[in-house]
């Protein structure tokens, strides 16, 4: 049988940072539990907000609570209220510890593997064909850039009474290659006719250059309240257009005009008269081109051209 592992969790300390950055020996249950409780808060208090996930930075003094979502606005609310009311209601959950938001925008919701499982459930809800939900789903990854995506469903799909499951993907998805990005998330949708299960894997490309454990280490001792920074992710051959490698414009430039005819672009600088004046000079009459069939003419008459 398949062994299949979380490729969230088997990334995580090789290229992937935790979700959670701290330690306590002695208190670590309690903690744990505490993270747990913050979590689920904040997730059914902002149904709609479009979250992706939770990051939770513990110092000596207070939490910091990092929220990436497609829908800043309608966490911030207006002028800050919104986010200044979840303050106090996580303070009042936690037992009095100050606790810091920070939002993070997510630049395209439509290649994030928990935002497309929570819509693909929505639509569910909604009562809109699952294979029509599946398959706009992986074609609107698709176009914003990921390289490939894979969902899967489970349940009683369509209302039927005999339970199964129904996957659609598209593109690569490596899960054995570590230093893949590939982003996953569980959704579930509450139907009428039970519960259907949906999982979602994003292929974002391949990690090159620093990894995003790397730019952890770099919040954790610069300050927690620091935002992340997206990795550098891409195929080999777009990163290093985007480095200057290759042939480029500016590379040809350098040489002058295009790669044939290098100094073409000074020919067509250079005046065309003597003495710098830009009337054009006199062309000399071409040499008549020599014919295969000999011609012979009288002094008199007209040419007349003799049979080969």
């Amino acid at each position: 049988m398949g062994q299949k592992t979380n490729p969230i969790g088997f990334r995580v300390a090789v290229t992937r940072p935790w979700d959670a950055r701290w330690y306590d020996d002695k208190n670590f249950a309690q903690k744990l539990e505490e993270d747990n409780l913050i979590r689920s808060y904040v997730k059914n208090r902002l149904k709609r907000a479009g979250l992706s996930k939770l990051t939770i930075d513990r110092t000596t003094k207070r939490i910091v609570v990092t929220i990436y979502t497609s829908r800043p606005g309608v966490v911030i609310g207006k002028s800050g209220k919104e986010i200044a009311q979840i303050e106090e209601e996580l303070k009042n959950v936690t037992g009095g510890k100050e606790v810091k938001i920070l939002i993070t925008e997510v630049k395209r919701p439509e290649t994030d593997a928990q935002l497309i499982g929570d819509q693909i459930a929505q639509q569910l809800e909604g009562r809109i064909g699952f294979r029509r939900a599946m398959k706009g789903a992986i074609s609107a990854a698709m176009r914003a850039g990921a390289e490939g995506v894979r969902i899967k469903c489970g349940g009683r799909l369509g209302g039927s009474e005999i339970a199964r499951t129904e996957q659609y993907k598209d593109g690569r998805i490596p899960l054995h290659t570590l230093r893949a990005d590939i982003d996953f998330a569980r959704s579930t949708a509450n139907t009428i006719y039970g519960t259907i299960g949906v999982k979602v894997w994003v292929c974002h490309g391949d990690i090159i250059g620093q990894t995003p454990l790397q730019l952890a280490a770099e919040v954790a001792v610069n300050g927690v309240e620091q935002q992340d920074k997206r990795p550098i992710v891409s195929a080999a051959g777009g990163e290093r257009r985007r480095r200057g490698g290759g042939r480029g414009r500016s590379d040809r430039d350098e040489r002058g005009g295009s790669e044939r005819g290098g100094d073409r672009g000074d020919r067509r600088s250079e005046p065309r008269g003597e003495s710098g004046s830009t009337e054009p000079a006199v062309l000399k009459p071409r040499r008549p081109r020599a014919t295969s069939r000999p011609e012979t003419s009288t002094t008199s008459g007209p040419i007349i051209r003799q049979k080969v």
